[in-house]
């Protein structure tokens, strides 16, 4: 046992509230701002953008797409983000389309969640893995989401996957894709507390 703080504590509990810039519907922290914020706080961390060691080029590729792989070490432990190279409406690039542009951009958001990784922003992605509501007669409203659901057992994984969350940030971000009741509301709390 050692009395050395948990690094992952103390950069999760650096606000990035005044750092966070908005495009289109989506909050960010730039990833210049979240390596200034790291380095202040861990000098020697260190950066790695890996490349295909087949075509010594520093995006990977299936054939069909590309990705890029990025690790930040912080006290010797390296958190690793692999990111697909998409447009600005988040999809997957075709690798014949993907420029030298695409790839540089998607390894600064790489960098910025494999720093998130470590802690510091990581609020900012929370919610990312809920589940999209089913298709409904009236798409465009979110849905009610019903205990004994497809869409609530999704939830529940969710809500026990991230429970070294707040609870109000995991209700939060349920609550951009579904409606909640005042009991499954309730009934998301008793599954967070268990």
């Amino acid at each position: 046992m050692t009395d050395k703080p948990n690094y992952f504590v103390a950069l999760s509990n650096i606000p990035v509230k005044d750092k966070i810039e908005r495009k289109g519907n989506l909050d960010y922290l730039s990833w210049a701002n979240a390596w200034a914020m790291l380095k202040s706080q861990h000098p020697n961390a260190q950066r790695t953008v890996y490349e295909s060691e087949h075509t010594g080029l520093n995006f990977f590729t299936d054939g069909k797409t590309a990705y890029v792989k990025v690790g930040i070490t912080v006290d010797g432990i390296e958190h690793i983000d692999y990111l697909p190279v998409m447009d600005f409406r988040n999809n997957a690039i075709p690798v014949d389309k993907v420029t030298s542009t695409d790839v540089n951009k998607t390894i600064q958001r790489s960098t910025a969640k494999a720093i998130a990784m470590h802690g510091l922003g990581l609020s900012l992605w929370t919610g990312e893995d809920v589940p999209e509501p089913t298709p409904s007669a009236a798409p465009k409203e979110r849905d009610e989401l019903v205990k004994g659901s497809k869409d609530f057992a999704k939830v529940v994984s969710y809500i026990e996957a991230n429970k070294t969350q707040p609870l109000e940030a995991l209700i939060q971000q349920v609550s951009r894709k579904y409606v909640l009741t005042p009991t499954v509301h309730t009934e998301l709390e008793k599954i967070y507390k268990a």
